[in-house]
């Protein structure tokens, strides 16, 4: 019997979604509605931070400063600018006073100081036409944006002899927040258009187009939904919006893709629409959700990291993902159900064409690329590695710092006023070291402790002690640059340091020594995590053991050249006048594990597409290189074409000020594509080659548990009975994965061959 000739075979999860596929549809437009008010708003209460470990003792000591030492942790710099003349002008001293007064009657504001009440000389410039107005302002991160917004506008400008400019942490993150809000707006404008042109070319109709679109602002908006209500109960950070967008746009865009390709070939098979979507999702829907579980499972191991700034990715990853999937598995079935053969409408490619498409099997190129790999496997598998290992060298170099104002384009206001404190100010201003110190103590202890402290090579310069009650804290101020490595050791040396009474040191470099420490420490949890479910998943898929491994290894090997980039580029700063950022000369100690976690997953969400559809065809007809080439033929295009949508998203991304924004859709942008035309094109089919059958090996009591557990794309299953070897295949007739026709019986455009250009 052949597949056109079958009974319609509708499992129940077909029955459910598609009972009432207007209702479903309605429901779906008005639970959008909801996502969009529940999620308004979301962004202004997005945190900017979020990189300290919680638990860390820097955090402890900042807490407690802030605590019993507010006046002392100024949040909100003034820079005082008096052009040629004098900070010690009358009349410039004369024009700081009145803003240092002012300042200090604005509700918020607190431990107001200046230079010219302190006449300290760490706040003038060296060259004498600077100085600084410092104070804190008190509340959450919402509460200092809001009171920042409320005296900034009166306090900018020029204010008779000198020009005032704002600075400090709070302005910093308030600038950085508003940033990325803009960005991402301009990121959507772009990445819509361009990715809605790529849908239409890989497609050809406009209606199948606009599906995978839908399913991804259906994603968006529930995610930031999501996100809305975590804020009620813990920090989110304003960096996970970006993660939103592009992974509700391309992940989206992929299930859609698998969907909707696979449902034409049914149409075209000669289904109905009714049996066409239940082999779609007993097929491919499968192979969405297993996706949809490995990238899940690579963005929750983010979760055992303490930094909210990581575990801010890992809610926003985790709910983009399972909504964009349970929109593909639930929406757009029903949406195809009611479109039924008018999928196919509206083929604007037939404005373009010139006679009469050819009538060469789709996806050809794919299957000679693949019968040249495997023909020359050991030389494909060898060069490949080696390329990759290449490109990812530059990694062996990486250094760890913060993030800081140099995130920020070099014109942002508040950039400009850190640097001209790292070029004009004595030392190194922001990144002196505090020294919490708690129990009662003498005067001789503390001055004996402070005079120990100022013997240490790494010191310039030892303040204080400031005393109140039991607690004191000194200020200690490191020779060279506010997180290099002497900073560092310095941060070890003051916590190696003896005392009469408990010391906690906090600052910059503390920070960072401390993120450091606590990512260490976590890592190999996170990598076993990801590593162990992914290896469990792929098994399920497959019923191999050797598969998973060589997924696992692949993927890992495919994101090197992202790394070595990141090396490259940001923090050896070639480029940085290409692109447009400040290179710092250091690596965000939390990217690098963002960016695995997200390419990872990515890359393993290609991998199950490929490896679905070789299992499929392996399953059917025992053939291993055929299996390989056929896997290449049907989905090499449609990988290609997923990718380079996605990596449009990623670019778009990419074109942020911020640095670490910009960091983060650049590397994945070129992760994605690294993986879909290198990894998936020629390492997997010249490794799957080198294996040859003993790929599809698995221990007898495994096997056992595949057959019950496991599932599959491919509907036929071996026979019982039947040699690991040995399978059944399908009657010659069988139609299923013939290509697409329209009723003239001209070709249509599918994914599965992806955009024509790429054949």
């Amino acid at each position: 019997m052949t597949e056109v000739n079958r009974p319609p075979r509708v499992g129940r999860w077909t029955r459910l979604v598609t009972a009432c596929p207007r209702l479903s549809l309605l429901a779906a437009l008005v639970l959008t509605v909801l996502a969009v008010l529940a999620g308004s708003g979301v962004a202004d209460r997005l945190g900017a931070g979020g990189w300290e470990d919680p638990a860390a003792e820097s955090t402890y000591a900042t807490k407690a400063l802030e605590r019993e030492f507010p006046d002392s942790q100024p949040n909100l710099l003034l820079l005082v600018d008096a052009g040629s003349a004098s900070v010690d002008d009358p009349a410039v001293a004369a024009a700081a006073n009145r803003l240092t007064e002012r300042l200090a009657a604005e509700r918020g504001i607190t431990g107001v100081g200046s230079y010219w009440a302190a006449e300290s000389p760490a706040l003038r410039a060296e060259d004498g036409h600077e100085a600084l107005i410092a104070a804190r302002i008190t509340g959450d991160e919402k509460q200092m944006g809001e009171t920042l917004d409320r005296i900034a506008p009166s306090l900018r400008g020029t204010h008779g002899p000198v020009k005032v400019e704002i600075g400090g942490v709070v302005a910093v993150r308030h600038e950085m927040q508003t940033t990325i809000q803009e960005d991402l707006t301009r990121a959507e404008m772009i990445a819509l258009p361009i990715t809605l042109l790529l849908l239409v070319m890989v497609f050809g109709s406009a209606i199948a187009a606009l599906l995978p679109l839908g399913i991804g602002i259906v994603a968006i908006l529930g995610t930031n939904a999501v996100l809305r209500g975590l804020t009620e109960f813990t920090d989110v950070s304003v960096f996970a919006m970006n993660l939103t967008t592009a992974l509700g746009l391309g992940l989206a865009i992929d299930y859609a893709l698998f969907i909707v390709r696979r449902f034409r070939e049914e149409l075209a098979a000669g289904a109905d629409p009714l049996a066409a979507v239940g082999t779609t999702l007993r097929t491919a829907g499968r192979t969405v959700l297993f996706s949809a579980l490995t990238v899940a499972v690579s963005l929750a191991a983010m979760l055992v990291f303490p930094q909210y700034f990581l575990r801010s990715f890992a809610y926003a990853g985790m709910a983009v993902v399972l909504l964009a999937a349970a929109a593909a598995l639930i929406l757009l079935p029903a949406a195809l159900i009611l479109l039924g053969h008018r999928v196919n409408s509206l083929d604007l490619r037939r404005l373009f064409r010139r006679g009469r498409p050819s009538a060469k099997e789709p996806g050809t190129a794919w299957a000679r690329g693949a019968t040249l790999v495997m023909r020359r496997a050991p030389f494909f598998a060898l060069a490949t590695t080696a390329v990759l290992v290449l490109l990812g060298l530059p990694f062996l170099g990486v250094k760890f710092g913060t993030a800081d104002d140099r995130q920020l384009p070099a014109s942002a206001e508040s950039h400009v006023v850190q640097q001209h404190l790292r070029d004009g100010f004595p030392g190194s201003p922001g990144g002196g070291l505090e020294v919490l110190a708690e129990g009662r103590a003498t005067p001789a202890q503390y001055t004996a402790y402070k005079n120990r402290v100022a013997t240490l090579p790494e010191v310039l310069r030892v303040d204080g002690p400031l005393v109140k009650g039991d607690s004191a804290y000194f200020t200690v101020q490191p020779k060279g640059e506010a997180v290099d490595a002497g900073a560092q050791h310095l941060v070890r040396e003051l916590r190696a340091t003896k005392a009469p009474f408990d010391t906690k040191v906090t600052g910059t470099a503390a920070v960072l020594v401390d993120s450091k420490h606590a990512i260490g420490d976590r890592l190999p949890w996170a990598a076993a995590f990801i590593a162990i479910v992914t290896l469990l998943l792929v098994f399920l898929l497959t019923g191999s053991v050797l598969i998973p491994v060589q997924a696992v290894l692949l993927n890992a090997l495919s994101l090197t050249a992202m790394f070595g980039a990141v090396v490259w580029v940001f923090q050896d700063g070639h480029l940085s006048g290409l692109l447009g950022f400040t290179s710092t000369g250091s690596i965000e100690t939390t990217l690098p594990v963002l960016m695995f976690c997200v390419a990872f997953g990515l890359s393993m969400d290609y991998g199950v597409f490929l490896l679905s559809r070789i299992k499929e065809e392996h399953d059917r007809t025992g053939d291993h290189e055929e299996a390989i080439r056929h896997g290449l033929q049907r989905t090499g295009g449609l990988i290609t074409a997923a990718a380079i949508i996605l990596a449009v998203v990623m670019v778009a991304i990419g074109t942020s000020r911020v640095t670490n924004t910009k960091m983060l859709g650049l590397g994945i942008a070129l992760a994605v594509l690294m993986d879909a035309m290198i990894v998936r094109s020629l390492l997997v089919p010249a490794v799957m080659k080198l294996t040859g059958r003993a790929t599809w090996w698995a221990p007898k009591a495994l096997r056992k548990a595949h057959d019950r557990f496991g599932l599959s794309e491919g509907e036929v299953k071996l026979p019982r009975g039947a040699g690991p070897y040995r399978f059944a295949a399908p009657p010659r007739g069988a139609t299923s994965h013939d290509e697409p026709a329209d009723e003239n019986g001209e070709e249509t455009a599918d994914a599965s061959g992806g955009l024509r250009s790429l054949r």
